[in-house]
């Protein structure tokens, strides 16, 4: 496997070997590149942050849910160091190229025109972009008329053109649609800043894996399949009705945030949960069961049709029904949907807009519960509107343009669908965690909610410090394999998991990994992220949610937060 490092003021590249970074992948890979080559200190837009597209160490094999891609770089959102993940076919891809990793380095000249780069196995091309300026799906559809229908795409909509701090990178799924997003941290800012539209992989490409214990491998493949089959929520929660299957649970959870986190209940969620969703696109003749990447077989993406069975979008997960629903008061799913397309077109995180949208409705810019102002709004990203450039700037700036000081966000980025006082393992994950409020990276809703992995009084603070670390490591883990973070659910109940997940990496490598070293990826990984904030000027009083969660009790459960900034020390490496 090779790196591949591309300069995007030159127009030229080099392949080189992997050397110190072999045995990394993904997240361990994007993170340990941005800590020793990029300035702490720089401007995320400048010249010296990088960009890294990084296939997981499981990504050339066809272990199961092994396609996920990890985007690194300074995040133009946070300040701090940033890895955003995602499905899609880009993942599986580059290993047949012999690449396991891009790295767009440099800046081209002010005015330079958006370039398209193609990528083949032994070859890269540069071309002055025919989409710029074009939405991701007309877009999408004029690149794979000019590449091929088999070309794999990463690509950025006008939000990234014009470097706006939620702009996302948008990832070909299987059917080709520019639909998986790696969206957190504003990385499509970063690619936009480098100039670059799209890179388009050959679908051509064949490289063949080799294995060192293709047997071993083989074994370990099929105990894999079982350990995701076996438990309900992999087999049969999220295929049924994807993340969305958590509106009704979380809201009974009282932890639903509604009306920007002023409760945890939300009347209207029967309305927009995963139940009703999975009845419309059953009515509408959509999937209910969906991949977003070649080889899942947890299946928890979706067709989402509209009323007249006209698809609307795909991947309609449960933050972005929260954060368009409960979160802005607003009942109507087909609305979210299409709030949920716009995000796609436009290349916007579906999380900081919504948030941006609450920060528009607390600044009495639009009223609680307006669906078709919020549409209005978001259509204006990415267009010449100035109020398109506030929104496209994240949560905390659309808060300062209308004078809003009840802002939920961590280290600039906007908190997900869990309200942190309800569910303490993931509040301290939002606090703690290198990338800013992210759920993803140390789910504690499974222990405190769900009773998958144990059972953690999410309403109390003992021992949600604890789990909130050791989740942390392990999906930094996770993430570095190129795994789902949704075999989480599995492993964490499944005494076979963790070890056959070493034993996937034996495997493939002929090199015995143990469980210890395989964690060790995480614990380093967490490690470079750690080094690189603290560098970049991050301190102790940055970990802690925002003083309205510390001096509020939240309905109905009347639950407050209580960690001193001091306490939350012990969930870091």
């Amino acid at each position: 496997m090779k790196v591949l490092r591309i300069n995007t003021r030159t127009k030229s590249f080099k392949f080189e070997e992997l050397g110190d970074l072999a045995g990394l992948g993904g997240r361990a890979l994007t993170s340990r590149v941005v800590n020793k080559e990029v300035p702490a200190n720089c401007h995320p837009l400048s010249a010296e942050n990088k960009l890294i597209f990084a296939a997981g160490v499981l990504a050339p094999t066809n272990a199961a849910n092994s396609g996920r891609i990890s985007v690194g770089a300074k995040s133009p959102l946070t300040g701090g160091i940033k890895e955003s993940n995602s499905g899609g076919q880009f993942a599986h891809t580059l290993p047949k190229l012999d690449i396991l990793a891009v790295i767009l380095e440099d800046k081209p000249e002010a005015g330079s025109p958006m370039q398209e780069i193609f990528i083949s196995a032994d070859k890269v091309v540069f071309k002055d972009s025919a989409v710029a300026g074009m939405r991701n799906y007309a877009a999408q559809e004029k690149l794979l008329s000019a590449y091929g229908d088999k070309a794999v795409t990463a690509l950025i909509g006008p939000a990234g053109e014009q470097c706006l701090c939620a702009a996302t990178i948008q990832f070909s799924d299987p059917e080709g649609l520019p639909s998986r997003s790696a969206g957190r941290g504003g990385l499509g800012a970063v690619m936009g800043s480098k100039g670059v539209k799209a890179i388009i992989l050959d679908g051509d490409a064949n490289a063949k894996t080799v294995y060192g214990n293709e047997e071993l491998f083989k074994e370990a493949r099929k105990e894999w399949v079982d350990v995701l089959r076996s438990h309900p929520v992999t087999s049969q929660g999220l295929p049924g009705f994807g993340t969305a299957v958590l509106v009704n649970v979380i809201n009974e959870a009282g932890a639903l945030p509604t009306k920007n986190f002023r409760s945890g209940k939300f009347d209207g969620a029967e309305k927009i949960s995963g139940e009703t969703m999975a009845a419309n696109i059953e009515k509408r003749g959509g999937k209910t069961k969906h991949g977003c990447h070649t080889g899942c077989v947890i299946q928890c993406s979706q067709v989402y049709h509209d009323k007249d069975g006209k698809y609307l979008t795909t991947g309609f997960e449960y933050e972005t029904i929260w954060g368009f629903g409960a979160n802005l008061l607003i009942d109507n799913l087909d609305d979210i949907a299409q709030m949920d397309r716009t995000c796609d077109e436009v290349g916007m995180d579906t999380i900081e807009m919504a948030n941006a949208m609450a920060m528009a409705m607390e600044g009495g810019v639009l009223a609680w519960g307006d669906s078709k102002g919020v549409l209005a709004e978001l259509n204006k990203v990415g267009t010449k509107d100035p109020l398109g450039r506030i929104y496209g700037n994240g949560t905390s700036y659309t808060a300062k343009a209308f004078g809003v000081d009840r802002i939920p966000v961590v280290k600039n980025q906007a908190l997900p669908a869990y309200d942190p006082r309800a569910v303490k393992g993931v509040g301290v994950t939002y606090a703690t965690t290198p990338m800013g409020a992210d759920h993803t990276a140390g789910y504690g809703v499974c222990q405190n909610v769900l009773k998958v992995g144990g059972d953690v009084d999410g309403h109390k603070k003992e021992g949600n410090i604890e789990i909130s670390k050791n989740l942390q490591i392990a999906t930094a883990a996770v993430d570095s394999l190129g795994l789902c973070l949704f075999v989480a659910f599995a492993i964490l109940d499944d005494a076979r998991g963790v070890p056959c997940m070493a034993k996937l990496i034996t495997g493939l490598t002929g090199k015995e990994v143990s469980v210890d070293e395989m964690m060790n990826i995480g614990v380093n990984c967490l490690k470079d992220e750690l080094d690189f904030n603290k560098r970049a000027g991050f301190t102790d009083e940055d970990d802690q949610l925002p003083r309205f969660f510390r001096e509020e009790l939240l309905a109905p459960h009347n639950v407050g937060w209580g960690y001193s900034t001091e306490e939350l020390q012990a969930a870091k490496v």
